[in-house]
């Protein structure tokens, strides 16, 4: 609490960054139908008044997360930092074309593709099928993430969601940085604040999510209520 009291302190040089699926918005069976809840998106507009700089960054397209977390106040990055990669569209087509040819349906990003598995009558042996695929994503030349009950298939760059904080804040020149999130990914983004001189890493915990992101936290909630009711302190 300390960590927040310090970051609320001088909002005008500090920046909030959030994940969106499972950190803002709960996790729904369907893709299509997260939402950030009414009075999360209240917090959100009060933040953005506030802080030097709001933001998402977000697996999703960044007009998609705008839209699920309906706030246009804020800043949004999408896929992970791709978004602000020059080199990510120049593989688009051929992630794409891989995608066509699996025998199975998958999100189509503008720069990635995304097998779900959510919703799967049995996800562990859903994941066990989808390893064939990781490979062959692989031997083609791509990269692989595997997030909750999702496998990803993305442009083989050293881009993520550290790299997209790292630098919005270098935009900003800002030194002080609360991020929160809720899956393998973010981690990346957790290791972004290392530099700075206020960092407040918040870990939205699920049995999904990876261990890790709970250990390298300075605070833990449970749920994107809990996180709602967190940020209300800033």
């Amino acid at each position: 609490m300390d960590l927040l009291a310090a970051l609320a302190a001088e909002p005008q040089h500090a920046a909030l960054v959030f994940d969106v699926d499972g950190t803002l918005a709960p996790i729904v069976d369907d893709p299509a139908d997260a939402r950030v809840p009414d009075a999360t998106r209240g917090e959100l507009r009060r933040l953005a008044a506030r802080y030097a700089l709001v933001g998402c960054v977000s697996g999703r397209p960044a007009d998609v997360a705008r839209a699920i977390v309906g706030v246009p106040e804020l800043v949004y990055v999408g896929e992970h930092g791709l978004e602000l990669d020059p080199e990510a569209a120049a593989w688009a087509r051929r992630i794409h074309a891989f995608a066509d040819g699996i025998e199975r349906s998958a999100e189509r990003k503008p720069l990635s593709v995304a097998f779900h598995y959510r919703t799967a009558p049995d996800p562990e042996v859903a994941r066990i099928e989808l390893e064939p695929v990781a490979a062959a994503a692989l031997e083609a030349g791509f990269r692989t993430r595997w997030g909750r009950m999702v496998l990803e298939v993305l442009p083989p760059l050293e881009t993520s969601k550290g790299t997209a904080v790292r630098r919005l804040l270098e935009e900003r020149g800002l030194r002080r940085a609360l991020y929160a999130g809720d899956d393998a990914t973010d981690l990346d983004a957790f290791n972004a604040l290392d530099s700075l001189e206020l960092a407040v890493r918040v870990a939205v915990v699920s049995t999904e999510g990876p261990v890790r992101l709970g250990e390298q936290a300075d605070l833990v909630v449970s749920s994107p209520a809990a996180l709602a009711e967190l940020v209300a302190q800033l």
